[in-house]
């Protein structure tokens, strides 16, 4: 689905995101260095695709997202976020068969031995629990997204939020906060519906902002079906401008749900509210860090990052061409 928009501008989710205090990790030179070159070392991209991997600067997005973690958690979780992203990479080429088959080589390596020991290393038995679960569920929906994409369908509102909240592996990544705390909650914290409507609205500030910041990017790719931007233009008929405006309304509905389920978290117990207070706090870094993240890298507005944080005005770049001069890399 593509738009006869030539531009249209962010919405001001800066703004909407002052309760929230940005920060980054001491240990990102060094540990942002030894992961690139990890991940480098495996030669999985073409030329082109690894300049524009190392454009990501991934390893600044856990920067902003994790800046309490120490040296050897910062560096586990800059190696899985750079995981997370070959995935989103190589299954945004794939039909879904081949999607599933890259989903289970990343199952196997965090179900046996190998780079699970190192998350195993510090992580207690009920997040570790969790976080299969979820990597379980972040794999079926990366391949649910693949068949959506080959059959050229775009879901409605609220199938897309379910699949949105699992594709997005944001609640992987809301999962290494245990870890990288040192901390392991119990299940009755996240079943809590109290807890559960916070953590709900931090994931969905998480994807919607990231959907309406990626959207030119996808849309040059040629991959519009799995974003927010576009399922809001089918459902309510809608233009771009009003879909980013839109998204805009919502975040700030987020924002202010959070806020006020954060004042009235139930008491879990001494102990247990310490460390809820803590995951909490940390959880508060992946909303504000993923919009300076974003504006500080070329990934989503290449090299007019600074001047559109300014301006907010998106240029849509030109879909692409499938025709037999295409780049196919």
């Amino acid at each position: 689905m593509y738009t006869k928009a030539k531009s249209f501008y962010l919405p001001d989710l800066l703004t909407l995101s002052k309760p929230f205090r940005g920060s980054t990790n001491p240990h990102y030179r060094k540990a942002a260095a030894e992961s690139r070159a990890w991940v480098n070392s495996y030669n999985i991209f073409t030329d082109r695709k690894r300049a524009f991997f190392i454009q990501g600067c991934n390893e600044l997005l856990v920067s902003h997202t994790y800046p309490h973690a120490g040296y050897e958690e910062f560096r586990t979780i800059c190696d899985f976020v750079n995981l997370l992203f070959v995935i989103d990479e190589v299954s945004d080429d794939q039909n879904g068969m081949d999607a599933r088959k890259t989903g289970d080589i990343y199952l196997n390596v965090m179900r046996y031995p190998g780079f699970r020991e190192r998350l195993t290393r510090t992580s207690a038995p009920r997040s570790f629990r969790r976080f299969l679960r979820h990597s379980e569920d972040y794999i079926e929906c990366v391949a649910r997204e693949a068949e959506y994409r080959e059959r050229g369908e775009v879901l409605d509102m609220e199938s897309f939020k379910h699949l949105r909240r699992e594709n997005s592996a944001i609640r992987l990544c809301f999962g290494l906060l245990e870890y990288s705390l040192g901390i392991d909650l119990p299940d009755e914290v996240f079943d809590n519906p109290v807890f559960a409507s916070l953590y709900w609205a931090a994931a969905d500030m998480v994807c919607w902002a990231n959907d309406v910041y990626s959207y030119n990017m996808e849309q040059a790719k040629g991959h519009t079906g799995n974003n927010i931007v576009t399922v809001l233009m089918k459902a309510q008929g809608c233009d771009l401008q009003t879909a980013s405006d839109s998204i805009g309304a919502r975040y700030a509905e987020l924002m202010e749900r959070y806020l006020a389920d954060r004042e009235r978290l139930p008491p879990f117990g001494p102990q247990l509210d310490a460390d809820v207070r803590r995951y909490v706090r940390a959880m508060e870094n992946w909303p504000i860090g993923n919009l300076e993240w974003s504006f500080e890298t070329n990934r989503y507005f290449g090299p007019f990052h600074d001047e559109i944080r300014r301006t907010r005005l998106v240029v849509l770049a030109p879909p692409p061409r499938y025709d037999s001069d295409t780049d196919s890399d």
